[in-house]
């Protein structure tokens, strides 16, 4: 029997398939309460298409010739400016100011770069790999060359997807995939796999 509840379905997608996504309903397949693999691969769907949602093929720059992070900010504002119609200095204020609070490099050649603003309606990210590696005061000290730029409202969306990405970045094969990437969809296919 298949039916639905008003509770939250995240700790039971935690004990299915280790994902932690929130809806506001439950569902229940057959008696032994086992789950429908369709029904959970939909789900998974549904979750990594936020990544999907944000990140547009436009949105995707390989091998960006900066010397630093800066300079990098620069690019992203000018890229979200003209792909995503976001005012470039509003959006390279907010990834500067949020970077002087500290550095949003994860470390392994990673950096997640974001910032709030009024102007930001919805969720947006970009993605730019750098032909050579930038300073970014990552916690490991070595440089980046995967930088995840996500410009954001005050809504909590940015959160899901800040997580996501962690996770997938805190995987060395993607990393390493994502390195020898040869194109923007490519990278998006990893991105947003599960």
């Amino acid at each position: 029997m298949i039916f639905g509840s008003l509770k939250n379905i995240k700790n039971n997608m935690e004990n299915v398939s280790g994902t932690s996504v929130n809806y506001a309903f439950r569902i229940e397949i057959c008696t032994d309460n086992r789950y429908n693999p369709i029904v959970l691969r939909h789900l998974k769907e549904i979750h990594m298409s936020l990544i999907g949602e944000i990140l547009p093929l436009s949105h995707i720059v390989l091998d960006l010739e900066v010397s630093s992070k800066k300079r990098l900010f620069e690019e992203a504002a000018q890229l979200l400016e003209n792909e995503a119609e976001l005012p470039n200095a509003n959006v390279f204020d907010c990834l500067f100011a949020r970077e002087k609070l500290g550095s949003t490099g994860l470390g392994q050649g990673v950096a997640i770069p974001h910032g709030r603003h009024a102007c930001v309606k919805k969720a947006t990210g970009a993605f730019i790999r750098t032909k050579e590696p930038v300073a970014f005061d990552a916690p490991d000290g070595k440089p980046v060359s995967l930088i995840f730029i996500l410009p954001e409202n005050a809504t909590g969306e940015h959160l899901e997807v800040l997580s996501k990405l962690a996770g997938r970045f805190s995987q060395k094969a993607v990393r390493e995939a994502l390195m020898a990437a040869t194109s923007a969809e490519e990278v998006r296919t990893l991105l947003t796999e599960e």
